[in-house]
């Protein structure tokens, strides 16, 4: 499990003063209402920066950080992600879990199918798709409470309800 979370990408310099554009990457765009320190990534260490919010708008942040004082220091920014410590992260409801921790687990249905390895979160805009590869292919399984049946990030493992799969899966063709 990863001590770090993407929260964001800087997308570009906003203005003249050092502000900065940020595309979040969180279902919570109101977690960065007060939020004074993130972390961007280097190497493997992770370095603190003192950052902002200075606005929200409908798909964007607006970011000062500690030290970006004008426009060239910005634009060296951009494409950078933004990173916060767990210690940090947003709380989730009980039956929620970040999609980083999920990418890895093994797929299994309660009848013992073995769906593979969870290689992908697809967000297409109403409920997020999983993506498994593994022994019967690629499979794309709906995220939804009918489907998984358990998701235990210990044992790192997703155990799936096979008789909604064979209604709602889309197995490869191959």
């Amino acid at each position: 499990m990863d001590n770090y979370l993407v929260i964001g990408e800087i997308v570009k310099p906003q203005g003249v003063r050092g502000e900065v554009k940020l595309r979040p990457i969180t279902c919570d765009v109101e977690r960065f209402d007060g939020l004074e320190q993130a972390y961007f990534r280097r190497g493997e260490d992770f370095l603190p920066v003192h950052i902002r919010a200075t606005r929200r708008a409908q798909e964007a942040v607006f970011l000062t950080l500690e030290g970006v004082e004008d426009r060239d220091a910005a634009e060296k920014l951009r494409g950078e992600l933004l990173y916060i410590d767990r210690a940090h992260a947003v709380e989730l409801d009980e039956d929620t879990n970040f999609l980083c921790d999920l990418i890895g687990l093994h797929g299994v249905d309660d009848e013992g199918g073995d769906l593979g390895t969870l290689r992908d979160v697809l967000q297409p805009g109403g409920n997020d798709v999983y993506v498994f590869e593994g022994p019967r292919g690629e499979v794309l399984v709906p995220a939804l409470k009918s489907v998984v049946k358990k998701v235990d990030l210990e044992a790192g493992e997703m155990v799936l309800v096979a008789a909604r799969l064979r209604e709602v899966a889309v197995f490869d063709a191959d």
